[in-house]
């Protein structure tokens, strides 16, 4: 069968209650959205594999895969309609990563039982009420995703401003065929932290990332000179497309290198007006923001200024200090000339070498020291 696979995994994880967003929590090394592909497609050997992402996060996704990655919604459905447009075979298996642990067995039997829309379901084992009565259970089923539909029936179906909360509803709604077929218990869905206690779901590996960063800044008269976000004491500062702060632009360097994310001017183009003379401290905190909710820990950073001028021994524990406060993780600042060589040594700029380390965030261990 010419199939294609859809991984919706763009929400915001607003009930996951933990400081990684869900689908960036670590299986290992791999986070939890390209778990889930990789995994369907060791099942079967999809013809396309199309993953949603929040928007911020799209080029975080393909620097990590070989994947197509189209920027979600805020809806399901239109999500989805953003990933069928990059979708042109007969038949489209639509998952969600929430359901991380689907069965091999329910993805071959969807595959093997095909209809406009194959869908796997459980039967409710409790009593069953709905408005105060009491109904039928065995009337009752509990869907499930992954679904496999027809595709040009599923955009059919999605062709309207009405909102369905899974593929099966909506080709229902338009006279579709829909085959059930017996679901897994595996295949919980995580919402929140406490439902990771799911038997496919390994701890995150204890690794170190280290990073490396490197800037340099020409000096500007008659501007304020930001290091490492403390102000000096000069009337000169950096010629920059922002305030110019050349150890947190180097340090940011290495923290997006340590992750595998690039580098600051993919992150901050210095072509962007958002950016015009804005605080590199503001830049900073956006960096950590991105590393926090991808799943990484900062261990430490080290700096090294390369400064023949301003003199910075007076400063260099205020900026270790604003640093590690930033970072919330110990930072190391080392301050030396360039024995009055190149342009450093004749006075011009400054130039920055800075080092970071970072590890995955262990939301197994947290897992087990909340229960």
């Amino acid at each position: 069968m010419n199939i294609a696979l859809i991984v919706l995994s763009a929400g915001n994880s607003t009930r996951f209650d933990y400081p990684v967003k869900k689908q960036w929590i670590r299986i290992g090394d791999t986070p939890l959205w390209k778990y889930v592909a990789d995994k369907f497609n060791d099942f079967f050997s999809f013809e396309q594999t199309v993953l949603t992402a929040n928007k911020d996060d799209v080029r975080l996704y393909e620097k990590l895969c070989d994947y197509t990655i189209v920027p979600g919604d805020k809806e399901r459905q239109l999500s989805l309609k953003n990933a069928l447009k990059k979708v042109n075979t007969e038949y489209v298996m639509v998952t969600d990563v929430a359901r991380a642990c689907v069965p091999k067995e329910i993805v071959l039997k969807l595959i093997n039982n095909p209809s406009d829309c194959s869908v796997p379901f459980l039967k409710p084992v409790d009593t069953v009420v709905y408005e105060n009565q009491t109904i039928n259970r065995e009337k009752v089923k509990l869907i499930q995703t992954p679904q496999l539909s027809k595709t040009d029936i599923l955009k059919k179906a999605l062709e309207t401003d009405k909102l369905f909360t899974d593929e099966r509803a909506a080709i229902e709604a338009i006279g579709g065929k829909i085959k059930y077929i017996p679901g897994s218990e595996e295949s919980k869905k995580i919402t929140y932290f406490k439902d990771l206690n799911l038997p496919c779901l390994k701890p995150p590996k204890k690794t170190i990332f280290t990073g490396n960063g490197y800037d340099t800044h020409k000096f500007e008269k008659n501007k304020k000179m930001f290091l490492g976000g403390i102000e000096i004491d000069t009337d000169y500062g950096f010629k920059a497309h922002s305030d110019g702060d050349v150890a947190i632009h180097a340090l940011i360097d290495a923290l997006l290198g340590a992750a595998g994310f690039g580098d600051i001017g993919e992150f901050f183009p210095d072509n962007d007006e958002r950016y015009k003379n804005v605080s590199s401290v503001k830049l900073l905190k956006e960096v950590i923001n991105t590393l926090t909710y991808t799943g990484y820990e900062i261990i430490n950073a080290d700096i090294s200024i390369i400064a023949q001028k301003p003199r910075l021994k007076e400063y260099k524990t205020k900026i270790q200090r604003n640093l590690s406060n930033i970072l919330k993780a110990p930072v190391n600042i080392k301050a030396t000339t360039n024995e009055k060589m190149g342009f450093i040594g004749r006075g011009e700029g400054i130039a920055v070498i800075a080092t970071a380390n970072l590890t995955y965030k262990d939301w197994y261990e947290d897992y087990h020291s909340r229960k």
